[in-house]
């Protein structure tokens, strides 16, 4: 497997764990060092332990919406990936940007950002939703 291919794998990890409110994958996924995490109208979170908290908070609730990762594109800078991609909850959208670097053979996430964005969904290219749940 390629380079863009396991960041894809991993992004699908990362979205399997949120949608089935896992936090142990969650928590596998991340790296140990200089995570960030900036959820839609929160403040910026800063270190693992910062960030792993927020999403113990939101994935304990059981209320982890209904999330599909649509045109995700990935594009890498050495041991850096940067994934854009749209995220579809029920009918409105997220433009999310995760950040993965390689540790060994594994890439694992640093970043995540997820933010509102103002799409008109007829003009997305029809292609498959990817579903977790």
């Amino acid at each position: 497997m390629g380079d863009e291919e396991a960041v894809l794998f991993a992004n699908d990890r990362f979205y399997a764990a949120f949608a089935g409110n896992d936090f142990e994958a969650m928590d596998r996924l991340w790296g140990e060092k200089g995570v960030t995490c900036i959820h839609p109208g929160w403040q910026a979170l800063y270190g693992r332990e910062e960030v792993m908290a927020s999403w113990e908070a939101i994935l304990g609730e059981g209320g982890a919406p209904d999330v599909k990762c649509r045109m995700p594109r990935v594009t890498l800078h050495g041991d850096v990936a940067i994934l854009i991609c749209f995220e579809k909850l029920e009918s409105t959208y997220l433009c999310a940007t995760n950040v993965f670097t390689k540790y060994g053979n594994e890439w694992s996430m640093i970043h995540h950002q997820a933010g509102p964005v103002n799409v008109d969904l007829d003009e997305l290219p029809e292609e498959p939703d990817v579903a977790f749940n």
